[in-house]
């Protein structure tokens, strides 16, 4: 089974590039090797290739960035995924592509389903929203969405790497504490997403993120606990919970965007390990 992956340079290309199924040959591109906007490129890319599924992992995903440049982000997370639907449909290639907790708006007191209403805050969820919906317009198209929240790596930019650069640069570091969502690493996105490529079952809007619960305070005192015991910060930190209104950006996020993934771990027979147990793996492989 061939398989094309674009964004291959990004946290989550790089994670699939580990974590290959057997039996699956892989075409990685990255950014500078296949034009996303440019339908003839892609074309003449599939049909050189000829993949039995296409995983976009190309985004742009500089959230507070796309408030000042929000036709960049459209063109890269809207308008690119459509020429890609169009060019998988026409070539009879399945097509899953990765898309984010920020197309919802905050307001619901559940974990958000992947049939709820979406309502996003920002130009970026605003543009992944609509990638979304290009996809679903394709009616012949054998497409699935995997929405996904708050990635990190040990690799790229993050919040996991933002805050070990901080720990060791600051004795007071603030974090908001209003906001809740579940980090979920590279790794595990990976997994599930090539568990979807490769299953004849995973059909539309599928959501995944590691199990449980927790604000950005929560994860940076996790990150500071777990990375001081494997000696990667040597000095005391404090960390101090902040709110949202104490910390303004230009782009607005939802106060909690915690994903239901029951149906994917249903369908998939896929059971999210914690995000702390995952959160400690990534430690680990950066002490190594």
């Amino acid at each position: 089974m061939k398989v094309l992956v674009t964004g291959a340079a990004g946290q989550l290309g790089r994670a699939l590039a580990r974590d290959i199924p057997d039996g699956v040959q892989v075409v990685a591109l990255a950014r500078a090797e296949l034009d996303l906007l440019h339908s003839a490129a892609i074309a003449d890319c599939l049909q050189s290739v000829r993949p039995a599924v296409l995983i976009n992992a190309a985004a742009y995903t500089a959230v507070d960035q796309a408030e000042a440049e929000p036709e960049r982000a459209h063109a890269v997370n809207a308008e690119a995924v459509g020429l890609l639907a169009t060019a998988c449909e026409e070539q009879r290639i399945r097509f899953v592509h990765v898309s984010t907790d920020f197309v919802f708006d905050g307001a619901s007191g559940r974990p958000y389903r992947p049939t709820d209403h979406a309502a996003p805050l920002s130009v970026y969820g605003a543009s992944k929203l609509e990638g979304e919906q290009r996809i679903a317009s394709h009616g012949s198209l054998d497409w699935c969405v995997v929405r996904t929240a708050w990635v990190y790596a040990s690799t790229g930019r993050n919040f996991l790497l933002t805050m070990l650069r901080l720990f060791n640069e600051r004795d007071v570091v603030r974090v908001v504490a209003d906001q809740v969502g579940s980090p979920t690493s590279a790794g595990s996105l990976a997994h599930c997403v090539w568990r979807i490529a490769t299953s004849d079952a995973a059909h539309g809007i599928l959501h995944f993120t590691d199990a449980g619960v927790a604000s950005w305070y929560d994860f940076a005192v996790a990150i500071y606990e777990e990375a001081r015991g494997l000696g990667l910060i040597s000095k005391p930190v404090h960390i101090q919970p902040i709110r949202t209104t104490d910390y303004p950006t230009p782009a607005r996020r939802p106060s909690y965007s915690v994903l239901d993934v029951s149906a994917t771990s249903a369908l998939l027979g896929l059971q999210p390990a914690h995000w702390r147990a995952r959160l400690r793996e990534v430690l680990q492989e950066l002490r190594s």
